[in-house]
């Protein structure tokens, strides 16, 4: 499938759950991202993955979770023309937990 049909089927996702989204296509972009980096299997987002779920949070949660550190890192990346830093967004990652996310400290 490829990732338009993959960002599709989020968006449907959402809408579905009665979850209204400002900006849609961009959600389910990232949506579709973090689940790319899971299914090549990325070290750090698969261990993220299965810590947080251990945590408690469930996987749509966990993907936001991801998905939220992405956004930050990549926001930052875009404003200080700055590349991306991998490792400090793995860093990130790393020390991301249920707890900080339910606390919006991610």
């Amino acid at each position: 499938m490829d990732e338009d049909e993959r960002i599709t089927l989020v968006i449907e996702f959402h809408r579905s759950q009665g979850i209204d989204l400002p900006n849609s296509t961009l959600h389910a972009t990232i949506h579709v991202v973090v689940e790319n980096q899971i299914a090549l299997d990325v070290e750090t987002v698969v261990e993220t993955e299965a810590r947080l779920i251990r945590q408690g949070l469930d996987r749509h949660e966990v993907i936001h979770a991801i998905g939220a550190v992405l956004t930050d890192k990549l926001h930052s990346a875009l404003t200080s023309r700055d590349k991306f830093d991998e490792s400090q967004y793995r860093l990130r990652l790393k020390k991301l937990s249920a707890k900080r996310w339910k606390k919006g400290k991610w």
